[in-house]
């Protein structure tokens, strides 16, 4: 098991200012609620004076022999007065805060969920390889979440905490200063007693977590692996596997939840010492006359009122902290370097021949380590280009080249005789279509999932790609036919849904198509109907074709075999099996006379 990672910013300063920044955005919002709180703490201040005003009437009222009941609603009146008007108004300010500062969280993170969508979109393809999707997924789901769950609840805590100490020890230091020293003494062993505890908790919730995910996953694991499971006759051996890890997760939210519930009762412990001894030295004082009644009363309000927000603070720092570490993990995403593109980019022409030259190419994902060199390619326009080699050849890669998915070490890719990165990258994009052997189909219709990219299509040309892609038969089978709903779990069969993934490209009309593997996990009847689909879909068009199956490829106009990066051949089929080629050898070992091989 790894270590676990404890839920701290790397940079506090630079996170925390950039939250300021973000918070400054909404100025007018956020100075209300400063001033809303300040004079919520105001207003709290003064409240256990008004009721210490009414205590010393009263006892001065019962000392005189003759008083009666209308004394004594004189004496309380004012008091009573000002003490409900001081609630009402701290009710007021309360209720103010907190509603502005929901709105300003609200705000702040419906504004990072509108950048981040917008960054994804410019993002280069280097950063989804670097990055997995679950963890994506956590930073822009459940780190946003609790940046506003904090913001709503801990800063508004903390300010009012922080606000409501200070005018609270600036009054008990006025009533009575070296009392309040020796309070203070005590509340800050408080303090340190609760910032320990709290990170001791946080690495026990933090243990918690870890042992919990790994109960999670394993779990997921096993249970997507049940046959597997059950094939191997492993069901002890998993078994005994949950077991532990189990206990491991029991043990650490037990100690976790233990810690919890025990910080509480121990730092209002140490909190009663100073307001026991407040009242034994508040004796003292009024039995030399140097305090009222009233006044001590106010008093012992007063270290009530500052030791909970002293112990609040303590537990909101740590809750900050951990907002801190996921806004900085949001802040990683925003600031991943961006697609570079020319300042001037030229006009994609509205017509496009489909001329691809590769002309002395080189890439590698780092500089110091080149996967191609020196590639060199012609291609005529409407061409049917075939890429073939085994696994890690570099077929995928030289691809994503074309469509600038990542920018070249050396050379240059021309498009009809013009530089490609002369033109906007999304722009020359809407040129190309992809059908990849992964189908990726939303939930919608079936229909909405053919039109995704022509959204301007009507339902007529929707069904004319469909019966191109061989795949308006099935259609019409299904309970409601183009408006049957779909989505990731759908029971449309592999090939149907890469039949529906070809009708898209046909709809979408693009001038260079590229087919990536497109038939590799299909029994041979449905490649039959798919290649159907593939020669519709690459008429007049030029292509280019990474496939595993060599019957696929036979009627290409050029195959490229590619190996460690390197194109080592090039040809029509024919060409290549006349001569001792590596394609040849490849065709030999795997067809064997058959035509259902399976390259790489």
């Amino acid at each position: 098991m790894s270590k676990p990672q404890y839920d701290a910013p790397k940079n506090l300063k630079k996170t925390s200012r950039r939250l300021l920044k973000l918070l400054m955005q909404q100025k007018s919002r956020f100075s209300l609620i400063i001033i809303s709180a300040f004079l919520f703490s105001i207003t709290m201040a003064i409240a256990p004076l008004f009721l210490g005003w009414g205590l010393d009437n009263v006892i001065a009222l019962i000392s005189q022999k003759n008083w009666q009941i209308n004394d004594l609603i004189q004496a309380l009146k004012l008091p009573l007065i000002f003490l409900v008007m001081s609630w009402l108004f701290i009710s007021g300010f309360s209720l103010l805060q907190e509603f502005t500062m929901a709105s300003v969280s609200e705000t702040l993170t419906l504004a990072l969920r509108k950048e981040i969508t917008a960054k994804f979109n410019r993002l280069p393809i280097r950063f989804f390889d670097q990055y997995q999707t679950g963890d994506v997924l956590s930073r822009t789901i459940l780190d946003l979440d609790k940046v506003s769950e904090v913001l709503q609840v801990g800063l508004m805590q903390l300010i009012v905490a922080i606000l409501s100490i200070i005018s609270g020890i600036i009054v008990m230091l006025y009533l009575s200063p070296l009392l309040t020293l020796a309070i203070i003494g005590i509340l800050l062993v408080s303090v340190f007693a609760t910032k320990y505890l709290s990170q001791k908790n946080l690495i026990y919730f933090t243990d918690n977590q870890v042992t919990l995910g790994n109960v999670t996953s394993r779990a997921e694991e096993l249970y997507s692996a049940n046959l597997l499971i059950k094939s191997y006759n492993q069901k002890e051996t998993v078994t005994t596997e949950m077991e532990a890890l189990s206990e491991a997760q029991f043990k650490a939210f037990r100690k976790a939840q233990f810690l919890s519930y025990a910080i509480n009762p121990f730092i209002r412990f140490i909190n009663q010492i100073g307001f026991v001894l407040s009242a034994v030295f508040g004796g003292f004082m009024i039995l030399n006359g140097q305090l009222s009644i009233g006044l001590i009363q106010a008093y012992l309000q007063y270290v009530n009122q500052i030791s909970e927000p002293i112990t609040q603070a303590s537990y909101i720092t740590n809750t900050l902290q951990s907002a801190l570490a996921s806004l900085e993990r949001i802040f990683e995403i925003l600031d991943y370097p961006e697609e570079i593109e020319i300042d001037s980019p030229q006009v994609v022409p509205e017509k496009i021949d489909g001329h691809v030259v590769f002309e002395n190419l080189s890439f590698g994902y780092t500089p110091k380590k080149l996967l191609m060199e020196n590639i060199n390619i012609t291609v005529k326009p409407q061409q049917k280009v075939a890429i073939v080699g085994p696994t890690g050849a570099g077929k995928t890669t030289l691809i994503n080249l074309l469509m600038r998915f990542y920018p070249l070490n050396q050379g240059t890719i021309y498009l009809d005789g013009q530089d490609m990165t002369s033109y906007q990258a999304a722009d020359i994009r809407k040129r190309f279509g992809m059908v990849l052997q992964d189908t990726w189909l939303f939930e919608g219709t079936i229909a909405e999932n053919i039109g995704y990219g022509n959204p301007q299509a009507t339902p007529k040309d929707i069904i004319q790609a469909a019966r191109a892609a061989q795949c308006d038969h099935f259609i019409r089978t299904l309970p409601d036919g183009y408006d049957t709903k779909i989505g990731g779990e759908t029971d449309l069969s592999q090939g149907q849904q890469q039949l529906l993934t070809i009708a898209r490209a046909i709809l979408a009309n693009p001038t260079i198509l590229i087919l990536d593997e497109a038939t590799s996990s299909v029994d041979t009847r449905t490649e039959l109907m798919i290649q159907q689909a593939m020669n519709e879909l690459t008429k007049n068009r030029t292509s280019f074709v990474i496939a595993h199956r060599l019957s696929t490829i036979k009627n290409a106009d050029l195959i490229l075999v590619m190996k460690d990066g390197t194109i080592i051949e090039q040809g029509s089929h024919d060409e290549l099996l006349a001569q001792p080629s590596f394609y040849a050898n490849l065709y030999q070992s795997q067809f064997q006379g058959s035509d259902t091989g399976v390259l790489g």
